[in-house]
């Protein structure tokens, strides 16, 4: 199968009709038909289910989709990433970063740096954590903001926060009742969602490193993409789901975000190559920790080494 191929399983994935989605892409419906059939033939599984009203995609279809987008994403990323390299003659700065760190102030990091260096051309490309290791020693990165810690004699990180998780529950859940914080022993009836499904090790283990310390085992675990499709089963009450306290900031108003009775934090780490002379580099790190400054947070000893190389007490900041 091909890209083609797939954007035409998406179009009728998201219309659930085959004449909606052939007159999306401007094509017959008995060849775009044809195609769907080609797909199902190679993988072996039916993707959708014709009989329903409307149309499905079944327990393979669902899983179909799921690759079928993180494909089509990653050759669209492709295509913009080379557009914009072949039409740029500025210096580039990449980073990679999981979606959660959007909301631990990670925009206002990446406003300061393009002041900090307006010549840059800085581009954000959202990566799992254990996909940033492999993409830093390849040069496809500069530097990530990740969530694992990990070790590689290559790769230098540095852990700049711990934020603290939380429990999302469905509006009118029973463990609402009251403003108390909830007891994650009180988790273990419930089914727990949990993502990235892959690739691991990932934000997902951290929490099922947390039931497991807790003695916690759940009543089912469902292993999603995205945060959004967590928050949304989440929503449609399937089950409870543990994320960084900073997540609430989305503002969604069809789940309760509350604290845990038990210590439970998640890291925000920034990696980069090991001793990369890169001004860019040296740049970003600078913003980081006059922002940690700023924001009068806990500054790591890294940053606050740094902070102090730029102010002239030693070392450079390029």
């Amino acid at each position: 199968m091909d890209i083609r191929q797939l954007r035409y399983f998406l179009a009728v994935a998201a219309e659930r009709n085959f004449s909606r989605a052939a007159e999306r892409l401007n094509m017959a419906q008995p060849p775009l038909s044809r195609q769907i059939q080609q797909i199902e033939q190679e993988v072996g599984a039916q993707l959708f289910d014709r009989e329903s009203r409307p149309m499905a995609l079944t327990d393979a279809g669902r899983l179909f989709y799921e690759q079928a987008i993180q494909v089509t994403r990653r050759m669209d990323e492709m295509k913009e990433a080379m557009r914009a390299f072949v039409t740029s003659n500025r210096p580039r700065f990449l980073v990679g970063f999981v979606p959660s760190v959007l909301y631990a102030r990670l925009p206002d990091i990446i406003r300061s740096f393009r002041r900090a260096a307006p010549d840059v051309d800085l581009r954000l490309i959202e990566m799992m954590s254990i996909e940033q290791i492999a993409a830093l020693k390849e040069g496809r990165i500069d530097v990530g903001f990740g969530r694992v810690r990990f070790d590689d004699p290559a790769l230098e990180r540095e852990v700049l926060r711990e934020e603290s998780m939380v429990v999302t529950l469905p509006i009118g859940h029973r463990l609402l009742a009251g403003e108390r914080p909830i007891d994650i022993a009180d988790l273990a009836d419930e089914a727990v969602i949990v993502y990235p499904r892959e690739p691991r090790p990932s934000y997902a283990d951290q929490v099922l490193s947390l039931l497991n310390d807790h003695g916690v085992v759940p009543q089912a675990v469902h292993e999603v993409r995205e945060l959004q499709t967590a928050l949304g089963l989440v929503a449609a009450e399937d089950g409870v789901c543990i994320v960084p306290a900073a997540v609430h900031m989305m503002g969604r108003r069809d789940v309760i975000f509350r604290e845990l009775v038990q210590r439970a934090v998640s890291p925000i780490i920034i990696s980069h190559r090991r001793d990369d002379p890169s001004p860019h580099l040296a740049t970003m790190m600078r913003v980081v920790a006059e922002l940690y400054r700023d924001w009068g947070w806990p500054m790591p000893t890294g940053l606050m080494r740094r902070l102090a190389a730029g102010t002239g007490e030693g070392g450079d900041w390029g």
